[in-house]
C-alpha cells in the first residue's frame, strides 16, 4: 500500500497506516480512517470501496458449530464461504473464484461455470467479514470453497501473503491450506514461493480411469504426474501433502482401489482424508455407506497410510459446496 499512497502524492508512511486500517483493524468505510487526510479519504472512494463484500445471508447449524455464509460483491455475484468451530480454534473455507471451471462430476460449483477470479482483497474479506460476524478470531484458513484456487495464482499466493502479514492478522502460514485439482505446473510454480503453507490435492480416485469420468481436468494432468510433482513438493518445502479423496459410492470405493491408493501413496510423506460426499441433486453421484468408508480407511491404515475420515460438519446446512449460490441464483 505503500506503492499506493505514493501513486496518490501521499508520503510512504500513510500507506502503512492504510494497511493496518484495512488489514488490522479491518475498518468498515475510509471515514473511519482518521489519521488520513480527508483529501487522500476522498481519493480513495472515488477508487476503491469497502467493505469488498457484504453478507447476504447465512445458515448456523444445529449444532451451531458450523455457519455457512452466501457474500454479496460489489457487482452483484455471490459466492459462499464456511466457520467452522474445533476444539484447536476457528477454521474459515474461503472461495477463491465465482463458480469453477474444473467440471468435476460431484460438485456443485462447478454446474454454472467460472464467472470470475476473486482478488486477493475479496479473499482476505471473506475471512475479516466472518471475524466481525462471529466476534471470534480466525486461527486456520482453507482454501477449498468454490474454484479453484490454483487457477487463480497470483491472486491465491498474494492473499496468503497478507493473511500472514505480522502487520496484519497475523495467521501463521502453516495454518493455512490451500487445495488443487492437481494442476502440475501450477504447484512447481508455487514451490518457488517459498510458502510455509500446507497443500491438498483433490485426488478422488486411485487411477486415471476413474479420475477422468469425474474430473475432466485429469485428461490434462495424469495421476503418476500429479504424485511425481507431490514428491518434488515434500523434498523441496519439507511440508507433508494431504489428499482429498471423497467417497463415492460404486465408483470408488472398492477394497481394490484402496490397494491402489495405498501403493502410489507408500513412503511418500502424505496423509489421506476420506471425505463422505456431501450429494448434489442435479449430479448422479451417491454417498459411500459408513461400512464402505470404515473399510476403505482400515484397507490403507494396514498398508501404514495416514488417513482419516473427515468430521462431518454442517450437514443439515447446504452442506455441499456451492450449494447456497446455486439455490440463490435459481430464485433470484
Amino acid at each position: 500500500m505503500i506503492e499506493l499512497a505514493l501513486s496518490m502524492g501521499e508520503k510512504a508512511f500513510r500507506g502503512r497506516q492504510l494497511f493496518q486500517w484495512v488489514h488490522q483493524k479491518q475498518a468498515g468505510s475510509f471515514d473511519e480512517m482518521t489519521n488520513l487526510s480527508h483529501q487522500f479519504r476522498e481519493q480513495l472512494k472515488s477508487k476503491f470501496v469497502l467493505p469488498a463484500m457484504t453478507v447476504f445471508q447465512k445458515q448456523i447449524s444445529r449444532k451451531k458449530d458450523t455457519i455457512k455464509y452466501l457474500f454479496l460483491l460489489p457487482d452483484g455475484n455471490v459466492i459462499e464461504s464456511v466457520w467452522m468451530k474445533y476444539r484447536y480454534g476457528n477454521s474459515v473455507c474461503v472461495s477463491s473464484q465465482v463458480g469453477c471451471r474444473m467440471g468435476c462430476t460431484f460438485c456443485a460449483s462447478t454446474l454454472n461455470g467460472l464467472t470470475r477470479n476473486l482478488t486477493a482483497g475479496e479473499m482476505l474479506s471473506q475471512v475479516y467479514e466472518i471475524q466481525k460476524d462471529t466476534g471470534e478470531r480466525v486461527s486456520h484458513v482453507i482454501v477449498m470453497g468454490m474454484g479453484e484456487p490454483l487457477d487463480n495464482f497470483a491472486s491465491v499466493v498474494r492473499f496468503v501473503r497478507l493473511l500472514s502479514d505480522e502487520k496484519g492478522i497475523c495467521i501463521s502460514q502453516r495454518n493455512i491450506t490451500v487445495s488443487t485439482c492437481g494442476l502440475t505446473e501450477a504447484i512447481r510454480d508455487l514451490m518457488r514461493e517459498h510458502l510455509q503453507i500446507s497443500l491438498a490435492i483433490s485426488l478422488h480416485a486411485p487411477n486415471d480411469e476413474i479420475r477422468q469420468k469425474t474430473m475432466p481436468v485429469a485428461k490434462r494432468y495424469p495421476i503418476e504426474e500429479i504424485f511425481e510433482v507431490c514428491r518434488e513438493y515434500v523434498e523441496q518445502t519439507g511440508r507433508r501433502i494431504t489428499f482429498e479423496y471423497s467417497m463415492i459410492a460404486g465408483v470408488n470405493d472398492r477394497k481394490e482401489h484402496a490397494e491402489e491408493l495405498s501403493r502410489r501413496c507408500k513412503g511418500l510423506n502424505c496423509h489421506v482424508n476420506l471425505i463422505p460426499l456431501n450429494e448434489v441433486k442435479e449430479r448422479d453421484c451417491r454417498r459411500s455407506g459408513e461400512a464402505e468408508i470404515e473399510r476403505f480407511k482400515s484397507v490403507l491404515e494396514k498398508n501404514h497410510i495416514n488417513v482419516t475420515v473427515r468430521r462431518e460438519m454442517g450437514s443439515d446446512i447446504d452442506a455441499a459446496c456451492g450449494q447456497l449460490r446455486k439455490n440463490y441464483l435459481e430464485t433470484s
